[in-house]
C-alpha cells in the first residue's frame, strides 16, 4: 500500500501518517544534500512496511527536487543496500 509522504521543513523532517500515527525521518539540509539523521516508526505501525514507504517517499521527493541524500540513520543505510537502484541519489 502506498502512503503519502510529505516534507515538513519547519520540523526538518519527512512525515507519513497512517492509522492516526505519524512516522518520520529527520534531516539536516546541507545545500542540495539532505543528511537523514533519524527515522522513527510508532510501535503500532511497525512491521507493516511503513518505514520502507517513508524512505521511498522521501527519495522520490529528493529526486524530483534535484537533491542528494547522505544517510546517517542506520535504517536508511540498510535501505540503500537493499535498493541499489536508488544509489544514484547518494551524495559523494
Amino acid at each position: 500500500m502506498a502512503h503519502l509522504v510529505r516534507d515538513n521543513p519547519e520540523r526538518s523532517r519527512y512525515e507519513l501518517e497512517a492509522e492516526g500515527e505519524t512516522a518520520f525521518a529527520t534531516y539536516e539540509r546541507e545545500g542540495d544534500t539532505l543528511a537523514i539523521t533519524h527515522t522513527f516508526t510508532p510501535p503500532a505501525l511497525r512491521g507493516k512496511g511503513i518505514a520502507g514507504d517513508l524512505v521511498a517517499g522521501f527519495l522520490d521527493d529528493a529526486r524530483a527536487r534535484g537533491l542528494r541524500i547522505r544517510p546517517v540513520c542506520s535504517y536508511v543505510v540498510a535501505y540503500f543496500r537493499r535498493h541499489p537502484e536508488q544509489r544514484d541519489l547518494l551524495a559523494d
